[in-house]
């Protein structure tokens, strides 16, 4: 349980945070549905297995990046649909790789600046040739530049949440990334330490002025 599956472009926990990939794709209840995913492969004139060449990084996040990347190659060729090729590029040549398209598909992780929707989204997804997205990914929809623009302003927090949920919406839509996973926040204290659970939050800091005996 130290990682769930992340059904949105903002994780759990964070104001506005929504689920659209789960009730949208799939079976509905964020489980996988094989036959219509072959009926929608089928509808395309694709002929399957397709063939994905999955690029991840083995050193910048973490060891466990291969064991997590086995298991979506593991899950996606049980389906008989997908061949996939999993490769592997230390992160210097990595960093430059991905931004020139050597990649089809490719591995990113995000550990926020600051614990708002807006450091999920907009440095992401607003992309103008005065303000470039981190990804490069060729993904510029105007819409979604206004939209996003806009959010950051509303004063209101129902109001923003809404706006928010409406932004996650599209981006479920047009999917010019493809969330997985979000990791969980785990504290080990001895029983008679008080205030673990306060300060494990979507602040992202752990506050030792909460804790007490």
């Amino acid at each position: 349980d130290t990682f769930t599956p992340l059904y949105s472009h903002v994780p759990d926990g964070l104001p506005g945070s929504d689920e659209p990939l789960k009730s949208e794709y799939g079976d509905g209840k964020g489980g996988a549905d094989v036959a219509k995913a072959k009926k929608a492969l089928k509808d395309a004139g694709v002929e399957t297995p397709v063939e994905l060449k999955l690029q991840y990084n083995p050193d910048h996040y973490g060891p466990s990046s291969g064991d997590e990347y086995a298991l979506v190659k593991d899950q996606l060729d049980k389906t008989g649909l997908f061949d996939v090729k999993l490769q592997s590029t230390e992160w210097v040549q990595y960093s430059k790789d991905r931004t020139d398209d050597v990649y089809p598909m490719y591995q990113l992780g995000w550990f926020p600046d600051y614990s708002d929707a807006d450091n999920y989204l907009v440095p992401f997804f607003y992309d103008t040739d005065e303000t470039p997205s981190f990804l490069a990914n060729h993904y510029r929809d105007e819409t979604m530049n206004k939209e996003l623009n806009a959010q950051s302003s509303i004063a209101d927090e129902g109001k923003r949440e809404e706006a928010l949920k409406k932004i996650q919406g599209q981006l479920a839509d047009e999917l010019p990334t493809l969330p997985l996973l979000q990791g969980n926040q785990i504290a080990v204290s001895g029983k008679d330490v008080k205030g673990v659970d306060d300060t494990l939050d979507p602040a992202f800091q752990f506050r030792l002025a909460l804790l007490s005996k």
